[in-house]
């Protein structure tokens, strides 16, 4: 048991500090809020709106690709060292892994990962509704303290 007291002594350690940090900051943090301290930060140029739309899902869903191969490379590798010592066993594991890394690009796949180009015709169609107009769906930039009088649309 003494050969385990100094992992338990850095593990004690280890909670001790992170608590402590808690501690300190919501004790000594400045409690003073301010709408420049609230408002987002983004390279130095305060934002006049929000961000027209939201991040597509699309990217993680990518990454969820590439990790769920990355983590088969990496178990293929043992098997490919010591394949012969594992025998029929060891390669109905690697096929029954492989199956569920296939069903997990499956499911991937089908919820639109690898869905990059534009919308097809009968998608576009399906997302229409009637409360979509130009008016409530084109993002105006730059009218911001013009005269809305010198616009195309008013104009025309």
């Amino acid at each position: 048991m003494a050969q385990y007291l100094p992992i338990v002594f850095m593990i004690v350690l280890a909670a001790l500090f992170a608590a402590g940090s808690f501690i300190a900051s919501g004790i000594l943090a400045p409690k003073r809020s301010s709408p420049e301290k609230s408002a987002p930060y983004e390279c130095g140029i305060i934002p006049s709106q929000q961000p027209p739309e939201r991040f597509p899902v699309r990217f993680y869903l990518v990454a969820m690709i590439f990790i769920v191969f990355d983590v088969e490379v990496i178990f293929l590798y043992p098997y490919v060292v010591n394949y012969q010592a594992l025998g029929a066993f060891g390669l109905v594991e690697m096929i029954v892994f492989s199956l569920a890394v296939v069903s997990c690009l499956v499911f991937l796949i089908a919820h639109g990962a690898l869905d990059w180009g534009p919308l097809k015709k009968d998608d576009v169609v399906a997302q229409r509704s009637p409360s979509r107009t130009a008016a409530n769906t084109i993002r105006r930039v730059g009218l911001e303290g013009r005269d809305p009088r010198d616009t195309h649309e008013e104009a025309a």
